[in-house]
């Protein structure tokens, strides 16, 4: 990613999207040839020269003071993200060097992937640098994806999302999670600018997928957080759930996430009978592989006729028995 443009690039959008209104400036009313505010109205709100934020504009950040940095980021109405975002991409001596550390491929250590192994009733995976999947318990492998069975190349977050048909149907707020996971790598793009694999991952995206040229576009900044995601399930239909990000000490580029429901919701209900399927499988034997089949015979019934596409269908694309990740 060249850095002068990713400079350039990112203060226009995010001028862009700002009102005279927004900033307390006023609003004479006349036409403008460009949204958002003019160079001049942002330099007077930054307390800068016009001519010296022009610059900064053309990309030309080296001699920038931090002072002046923070002035603009005020003055945009940055998001504390944003700002570390401009922050790197204005400052390219503060990259992180070492081209062979970024290609290094991640391992999860031996005591966190026991970690998740013990958290047997939450869905939990570790994401580490470009937004690869790294580890995984098997209640994360039946919720997501059957990662234990793609190739390392589809272990990634962005790759499922853009590239997997049934991440569509997965997802409730797809454009919201595509918004997230597209802001969450344009982060990691300024934190490793000359990452190979990062450049060659969002090549093929930029390739393959419509959806992520337009949002790549946008220069939305996002970082990873917690909230609430709506989910429909190919095997228990829909679930609400809440998802936490946590960072191991010690490790920057790994952060471990986890999904659960509120207590006796519908949807603990629901992941209480996924654990049980992803246990045994659809056609395990027992009490808890009957109950297992009862799940998918259930939430088809109640997500909708199979032949629609909806939930309940079974041409989602989704691997058809999760197995357990190690």
């Amino acid at each position: 990613m060249d850095q002068r443009t990713e400079l350039s690039e990112f203060l226009r959008s995010r001028r862009a999207r700002l009102r005279p209104e927004d900033v307390g400036l006023p609003d004479h009313g006349t036409r403008r040839r460009v949204p958002g505010l003019r160079r001049e109205e942002l330099a007077q709100l930054a307390g800068v020269s016009t001519a010296y934020y022009i610059r900064l504009e053309q990309g030309h950040g080296e001699s920038v003071s931090v002072a002046v940095l923070d002035s603009i980021a005020r003055a945009l109405r940055l998001t504390q993200a944003e700002r570390e975002h401009l922050q790197r991409i204005t400052k390219p001596a503060r990259r992180r060097t070492g081209r062979a550390a970024s290609s290094r491929p991640q391992q999860v250590r031996p005591a966190l992937q026991q970690l998740l192994d013990a958290m047997e009733g939450v869905p939990a995976y570790v994401l580490g640098r470009r937004l690869d999947i790294i580890g995984w318990n098997r209640l994360g492998n039946a919720l997501l994806g059957d990662y234990s069975a793609m190739p390392p190349e589809q272990c990634n977050m962005a790759w499922h999302v853009f590239l997997d048909p049934a991440a569509r149907e997965l997802y409730d707020d797809w454009e919201g999670k595509a918004t997230d996971v597209v802001g969450i790598l344009r982060l990691d793009a300024g934190r490793d600018p000359d990452d190979p694999r990062l450049a060659s991952l969002i090549g093929e995206l930029s390739l393959k997928s419509a959806d992520f040229r337009r949002l790549w576009a946008a220069h939305d900044i996002r970082d990873k957080g917690h909230g609430t995601k709506e989910l429909h399930h190919p095997v228990v239909g829909r679930l609400t759930l809440r998802y936490e990000t946590l960072r191991p000490a010690g490790e920057p580029d790994l952060v471990l996430v986890t999904y659960h429901a509120d207590p006796g919701s519908t949807s603990a209900e629901s992941l209480r009978l996924l654990a049980s399927w992803a246990a045994t499988g659809p056609s395990g034997d027992g009490e808890v592989g009957r109950e297992a089949d009862r799940v998918v015979e259930v939430s088809g019934d109640l997500s909708g006729d199979p032949s629609t596409g909806g939930p309940g269908a079974a041409s989602t694309g989704r691997k058809s028995s999760p197995e357990a990740s190690r």
